[in-house]
């Protein structure tokens, strides 16, 4: 079961799929709980009541292990076909913002589009460093390895 697409802070990807983003510093939505979460956090987050996993990036930074944020997210786009996802940081803008770009791409829009699309489908101010910006644009490149 999937998120309702009105629902606050639910974004639909070109191929319908549906994720949610939040910031933690506000109440939980009211509505489904989660199935399973990404928390883009400096420091590890408090225990749910649904499965997650805790991503290590500092606000207004880049995840701190490109790779393992490359594969946390993958799976995250796989499972928002089918489960009640949810990307969220502290702010819900920036860091929520920058994965919910990166499920963007993955989803297929091009690289140079994904904040636009982010920008237009869930909040305007989302993605807000330089940085991030260009982490979500490099998104797409396959890492050296």
């Amino acid at each position: 079961m999937t998120w309702d697409a009105d629902a606050p802070g639910v974004l639909r990807l070109p191929s319908g799929r549906l994720v949610r983003g939040r910031g933690l510093r506000r109440p939980l939505p009211p509505g489904p709980l989660p199935s399973y979460g990404v928390y883009l956090l400096g420091s590890q987050p408090p225990p749910t009541e649904w499965e997650f996993t805790w991503l290590r990036w500092p606000d207004f930074r880049l995840p701190a292990d490109a790779e393992r944020a490359r594969a946390v997210l993958q799976d995250a786009w796989r499972r928002c076909a089918d489960e009640r996802v949810e990307l969220a940081c502290g702010g819900g803008k920036g860091r929520t913002g920058t994965a919910l770009a990166c499920l963007a791409v993955l989803d297929g829009v091009p690289a140079g589009e994904a904040v636009a699309y982010v920008r237009a489908h869930y909040d305007r101010r989302a993605v807000e460093t330089p940085w991030q910006k260009r982490y979500v644009r490099r998104f797409a490149q396959p890492t050296a390895g």
